[in-house]
Order: C-alpha cells, then sequence, then structure tokens
C-alpha cells in the first residue's frame, strides 16, 4: 500500500509557520489528491482531532467528500472518526452519502479517542465514551439496513441506503481490550493503531467463540512517515522544525498508554531524525525500503512545511519509485 495522510495543521508561529495562508495548504490537499490518484498511490488518508490551536484537522467527513469528488480510483481512509461525538443517525446519514459519493472507495475508522478535553469541548462525558461508541455503532449498522428501527425511543428510518452491501466499510479503532471484544460482539473489523499482536489473536480468539468472522488490519512493528528528496541534510535543515512541531503536538496529547506507531519523545530534530518516526529519504533509499515494507506513508503537508516542499516529495515518490515498484 501507498499512503498519502492529510491533516492540515497549520502552526501559528515560528520556527514552523507555513508560508501559505490555510485555504491554499486546503487547495493543495485535493490537488495533492487527484495527483495520486492519477499516478496509482492506493490511498489517501484523513484524521480527526479537536480544539488544536493550529486547526489540527477537527472534520475528517466533509475533506474526505471533498477528496472523493476529486478522485476516481484511490481508496480514502478517515481514520479515525472519533464516532462518540457525533450523533449517530446524522453520522449514519454522512457515510452513508459518502459511500455513494465514492462507490464504496470511503473506509472509515470508528475511534473513541483519548483526550477527555475533545469530549469537554463537546458537551460530551468522557466517562461515558464506551456506551457512547456502543450506540453509534449499534446505531449505524441499523441505520444502514434502510428499514425502521428504534432509536432512543423512537422508529426511526436512514435512507438513503448505502452503495456498499451489507454496509459501508467500517472498522473498530482502537488498541484496547474493550475495543477488540465491541468489533468481536458486532461482527465488525479490527483496526489497530500499532502492532500489536497479542490483541489481534485476543480479537480473533473472542470472535471464533461469538461466531463473527475475524478480520484485522495491523501496522508493522515501523511505519515511518517518509519525505523524499534528493539530499536529506539539507532537507532536515530545511524542514526539520515541521516535523518536530508535529511529533511534539502530537505527543503532548498521549498518555503512557496510548498506543500509537506515531509515539516520539524527540526534543531536538537531531533526536527526531535519530528515532526513525519521520525519515527523509532518496528515491533509491524509498525503493529499499519499499522491498521489506508491507506499506508507504507519505505526509506532504507536515506540520505546515512549504507546499512547494510537499510536492517535491510527493513527485519525487511518483515519478522515481512508484514505475520501479511496479
Amino acid at each position: 500500500m501507498t499512503s498519502v495522510r492529510f491533516n492540515l495543521v497549520h502552526p501559528d508561529g515560528p520556527p514552523a509557520a507555513p508560508p501559505e495562508p490555510p485555504v491554499e495548504r486546503y487547495r493543495a490537499a485535493l490537488d495533492m489528491a487527484a495527483y495520486a490518484d492519477e499516478q496509482g498511490l492506493t490511498s489517501l488518508v484523513v484524521e480527526e482531532h479537536h480544539g488544536s490551536p493550529d486547526g489540527w484537522l477537527p472534520s475528517p467527513l466533509p475533506l474526505a467528500g471533498a477528496l472523493l469528488g476529486r478522485t476516481r480510483r484511490i481508496a480514502v481512509s478517515a481514520c479515525a472518526v472519533l464516532a462518540p461525538l457525533y450523533d449517530p443517525l446524522r453520522l449514519a446519514e454522512d457515510l452513508a452519502v459518502l459511500d455513494l459519493t465514492g462507490g464504496g472507495r470511503l473506509m472509515a475508522v470508528a475511534g473513541i479517542g483519548y483526550r477527555p478535553e475533545e469530549y469537554a469541548a463537546l458537551g460530551l462525558d468522557f466517562a461515558a465514551r464506551g456506551a457512547l461508541q456502543d450506540e453509534a455503532l449499534e446505531t449505524l449498522l441499523a441505520a444502514w439496513t434502510g428499514e425502521p428501527f428504534v432509536h432512543r425511543g423512537r422508529t426511526v428510518r436512514v435512507r438513503p441506503r448505502p452503495y456498499t452491501r451489507p454496509h459501508p466499510p467500517l472498522f473498530v479503532g482502537g488498541g484496547s481490550r474493550p475495543a477488540a471484544r465491541r468489533a468481536a460482539r458486532l461482527g465488525l473489523p479490527l483496526f489497530l493503531p500499532a502492532h500489536l499482536p497479542q490483541l489481534r489473536r485476543y480479537y480473533e480468539q473472542r470472535c471464533v467463540r461469538l461466531g463473527t468472522e475475524p478480520v484485522c488490519l495491523m501496522p508493522p512493528a515501523e511505519l515511518p512517515t517518509l519525505h523524499l528528496t534528493e539530499d536529506p541534510d539539507r532537507a532536515w535543515a530545511r524542514l526539520g522544525a515541521h516535523f518536530l512541531y508535529e511529533a511534539q503536538r502530537y505527543a503532548s496529547w498521549q498518555s503512557p498508554e496510548t498506543r500509537s506507531l506515531m509515539t516520539s519523545g524527540a526534543q531536538s530534530v537531531e533526536e527526531l531524525r535519530q528515532e526513525g518516526v519521520y525519515r527523509f529519504v532518496t528515491p533509491d533509499t524509498c525503493l529499499e525500503l519499499a522491498r521489506n515494507a508491507e506499506q508507504l506513508l507519505l505526509h506532504p503537508l507536515c506540520g505546515g512545511m512549504p507546499v512547494e516542499e510537499g510536492w517535491s516529495s510527493l513527485r519525487l515518490f511518483a515519478e522515481r519509485v512508484l514505475p520501479r515498484l511496479a
């Protein structure tokens, strides 16, 4: 798989402030998505976080719809949609419309979130997140049948029905046993945020016990975010602050229990470079990585980096790596 990630972070001060206004970066994301589709990359990834001062993407579904409208073949992954933060009926409607818009190309990962402040900002109880997640998932599955069902004490019906049968691609996201039990109970696939083979086995065992089909997407032990460049040293000197900004922002949200491939403890650009969570590679090095990898992940607008640098990375990948992979 070859994936392009977008979170449209826009730091408001040095050293990572973008040279372009946010509207130009959003337009660039749409143009990059169209280019990735034309070149044969396999997926686009959008995210969801709320209340971040840098504008970290809070609304993945509108952006996913725009990406689907600009593309024809590439898959779009909303990873993750924080399902407890939505009205479940509206979420069912929105995902059905997006499934129709993209002809089944949207994959939604229903996450539960791990930041109490996101729940507080929307007037929701963080302690009730498990019950809210259960209600959201059960409502989605009932709504997508197109038949009447009882929701919060009243009979409702959701139309239009989605394009995909029996329902749009929907994964339960999470790195905990409750997430695995929830997915197994509902007969849904599980999306793990990190390489967690023990949790995958636990999920599979629960599925066998319940008579549901286990399907689990688990990333490899390492999935670095790649930036392609002819000169990694120069690129780190020019762009390192943008990648460090994102790494530190994300780390500031995480607790010791958070399980994520994107965990970084770097306090400087040099430490970030040595960690390997983000890697600046030449096309030849990227090709070597690809020979032993299940997935390659690009992030061409990371941390407010200049749009022109993102385009350079994406084009190097499409022109110098993809043809040789094929």
